[in-house]
């Protein structure tokens, strides 16, 4: 966890997808985060958290459904939305930060 702080504290964005193997709508995200991370680049930090291999995380950041977005900047949560979110609005949402 020292290291998951050590990510949300860039200065860069850090779009967080926490989600589980078992969550159908959790594997519809992968091809929007790859999709969002060829179009920004270096501008933002995308990591993927499974909620059942962490579940520490998930209780910390109070995750109730997946996938749970989260985006960070230096260490504070910016943006939160539960669900399938489309590439264009999280580019969107990740442009307000950079």
């Amino acid at each position: 966890m020292a290291n998951f702080q050590e990510i949300i504290n860039a200065d860069i964005p850090v779009l967080i997808d926490f989600s589980a193997e078992w969550c159908g709508p959790c594997k519809m995200m992968p091809p929007i985060l790859k999709d969002v991370k060829d179009q920004m680049g270096d501008k933002v930090t995308i990591i993927k958290i499974d909620i059942d291999k962490n579940p520490s995380a998930a209780n910390a950041y109070k995750i109730q459904s997946v996938p749970t977005l989260m985006l960070f900047k230096k260490g504070e949560t910016k943006w939160r939305q539960s669900g399938v979110v489309q590439a264009s609005q999280l580019k969107q949402v990740i442009e307000q930060y950079i």
